[in-house]
Protein backbone atom coordinates (compact mmCIF):
# COMPACT_ATOMS: atom_id res chain seq x y z
CA UNK A 1 0.00 0.00 0.00
CA UNK A 2 2.86 2.14 -0.09
CA UNK A 3 3.49 4.45 -3.05
CA UNK A 4 6.44 6.90 -2.79
CA UNK A 5 4.66 9.24 -4.64
CA UNK A 6 4.23 12.95 -3.52
CA UNK A 7 2.05 15.20 -4.11
CA UNK A 8 2.53 18.87 -3.07
CA UNK A 9 -1.02 20.71 -2.55
CA UNK A 10 -1.40 24.64 -2.16
CA UNK A 11 -3.81 25.64 0.40
CA UNK A 12 -4.04 29.25 -1.25
CA UNK A 13 -7.30 29.93 -1.80
CA UNK A 14 -9.03 26.97 -0.80
CA UNK A 15 -11.67 26.09 1.35
CA UNK A 16 -10.31 24.25 4.35
CA UNK A 17 -12.67 21.25 4.60
CA UNK A 18 -13.01 20.23 1.31
CA UNK A 19 -8.98 20.26 0.98
CA UNK A 20 -8.97 18.58 3.99
CA UNK A 21 -11.12 15.92 2.81
CA UNK A 22 -9.10 15.75 -0.10
CA UNK A 23 -6.09 15.27 1.40
CA UNK A 24 -6.85 12.82 3.54
CA UNK A 25 -8.30 10.80 0.75
CA UNK A 26 -4.53 10.82 -0.71
CA UNK A 27 -3.21 9.74 2.23
CA UNK A 28 -5.25 7.04 2.57
CA UNK A 29 -4.35 5.90 -0.42
CA UNK A 30 -0.61 5.89 0.49
CA UNK A 31 0.83 8.92 -1.03
CA UNK A 32 2.72 11.14 0.76
CA UNK A 33 0.98 14.75 0.93
CA UNK A 34 2.60 18.03 1.54
CA UNK A 35 0.22 21.07 2.09
CA UNK A 36 2.24 24.29 1.86
CA UNK A 37 0.73 27.92 2.31
CA UNK A 38 -1.70 26.78 5.12
CA UNK A 39 -2.52 30.21 6.46
CA UNK A 40 -3.57 31.14 3.18
CA UNK A 41 -6.54 28.33 3.54
CA UNK A 42 -10.22 29.83 3.60
CA UNK A 43 -12.85 29.27 6.52
CA UNK A 44 -16.40 30.38 5.40
CA UNK A 45 -18.30 32.56 7.47
CA UNK A 46 -18.17 35.99 8.54
CA UNK A 47 -14.75 36.55 10.47
CA UNK A 48 -16.73 37.67 13.83
CA UNK A 49 -18.98 34.49 13.54
CA UNK A 50 -15.67 32.28 13.30
CA UNK A 51 -13.64 33.53 15.59
CA UNK A 52 -16.38 33.26 18.20
CA UNK A 53 -17.00 29.99 17.25
CA UNK A 54 -13.82 28.89 17.89
CA UNK A 55 -12.56 30.99 20.85
CA UNK A 56 -16.17 28.58 22.39
CA UNK A 57 -14.22 25.85 21.53
CA UNK A 58 -10.96 27.01 23.11
CA UNK A 59 -12.70 27.43 26.62
CA UNK A 60 -13.10 23.31 26.62
CA UNK A 61 -11.07 21.94 28.90
CA UNK A 62 -10.70 19.76 31.63
CA UNK A 63 -12.52 20.51 34.83
CA UNK A 64 -9.62 18.44 36.79
CA UNK A 65 -6.33 19.55 35.56
CA UNK A 66 -5.90 21.81 32.23
CA UNK A 67 -2.70 20.01 31.87
CA UNK A 68 -4.76 16.91 31.42
CA UNK A 69 -6.21 18.98 27.93
CA UNK A 70 -7.37 19.45 25.68
CA UNK A 71 -4.72 21.00 24.10
CA UNK A 72 -6.09 23.25 20.80
CA UNK A 73 -3.88 24.49 18.27
CA UNK A 74 -3.70 27.95 17.53
CA UNK A 75 -1.04 27.72 14.35
CA UNK A 76 -2.82 27.81 10.96
CA UNK A 77 -0.46 24.31 9.87
CA UNK A 78 -1.54 22.70 13.11
CA UNK A 79 -4.65 23.17 13.43
CA UNK A 80 -5.37 22.41 8.97
CA UNK A 81 -3.26 19.45 10.23
CA UNK A 82 -5.90 18.62 13.16
CA UNK A 83 -8.43 18.86 10.42
CA UNK A 84 -7.44 16.34 8.32
CA UNK A 85 -6.77 13.81 11.23
CA UNK A 86 -10.48 14.04 12.22
CA UNK A 87 -10.92 12.78 8.43
CA UNK A 88 -8.36 9.57 9.09
CA UNK A 89 -9.33 6.88 10.64
CA UNK A 90 -6.03 7.62 13.27
CA UNK A 91 -6.71 5.22 15.94
CA UNK A 92 -5.90 2.20 13.48
CA UNK A 93 -2.63 1.25 11.74
CA UNK A 94 -3.61 2.39 8.35
CA UNK A 95 -4.87 6.33 10.00
CA UNK A 96 -1.66 6.04 11.71
CA UNK A 97 0.49 5.46 8.93
CA UNK A 98 -1.19 8.36 6.58
CA UNK A 99 -1.03 10.75 9.36
CA UNK A 100 2.79 9.83 9.24
CA UNK A 101 2.99 10.83 5.48
CA UNK A 102 1.21 14.04 6.03
CA UNK A 103 3.50 17.58 6.24
CA UNK A 104 2.21 20.73 6.34
CA UNK A 105 3.81 23.92 6.24
CA UNK A 106 3.33 27.76 6.97
CA UNK A 107 4.17 29.60 3.26
CA UNK A 108 6.25 27.88 1.16
CA UNK A 109 9.54 26.11 2.27
CA UNK A 110 12.76 26.32 0.79
CA UNK A 111 13.32 23.34 -1.83
CA UNK A 112 9.84 23.02 -2.82
CA UNK A 113 9.68 24.15 -6.66
CA UNK A 114 6.35 26.12 -7.73
CA UNK A 115 5.97 24.06 -10.74
CA UNK A 116 4.76 20.85 -8.61
CA UNK A 117 2.01 22.07 -6.98
CA UNK A 118 -1.73 20.62 -7.44
CA UNK A 119 -4.75 23.35 -7.36
CA UNK A 120 -8.07 21.83 -6.47
CA UNK A 121 -10.77 22.63 -8.40
CA UNK A 122 -13.18 24.41 -5.67
CA UNK A 123 -11.02 27.60 -5.26
CA UNK A 124 -13.68 29.89 -3.29
CA UNK A 125 -14.25 32.69 -6.26
CA UNK A 126 -16.39 29.34 -7.65
CA UNK A 127 -18.78 29.38 -4.19
CA UNK A 128 -21.72 31.38 -3.68
CA UNK A 129 -20.97 32.80 -0.22
CA UNK A 130 -18.42 35.81 -0.41
CA UNK A 131 -17.24 36.14 2.75
CA UNK A 132 -14.52 34.29 4.07
CA UNK A 133 -11.89 34.29 6.54
CA UNK A 134 -8.40 32.65 5.86
CA UNK A 135 -6.42 30.46 8.53
CA UNK A 136 -3.65 33.43 9.45
CA UNK A 137 -6.32 35.87 9.97
CA UNK A 138 -8.23 33.38 12.58
CA UNK A 139 -4.86 31.93 14.27
CA UNK A 140 -4.06 35.52 14.66
CA UNK A 141 -7.31 36.15 17.10
CA UNK A 142 -6.94 32.84 18.87
CA UNK A 143 -3.12 34.20 19.82
CA UNK A 144 -0.61 33.26 17.82
CA UNK A 145 2.01 35.38 17.62
CA UNK A 146 4.05 34.96 13.63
Amino acid sequence: MSSNETVYVDASNQIAGRLSSKVAKLLLTGKRVIVVNAEKSLISGSRTSVVTQWKERLELASKVNPIYGPIHPRRPDNILRRMVRGMVPRKKPKGAAAMKRLRVYIGVPSGVDAAKFEKFDDAAASRPIPVYVTMGDLSKSLGWNE
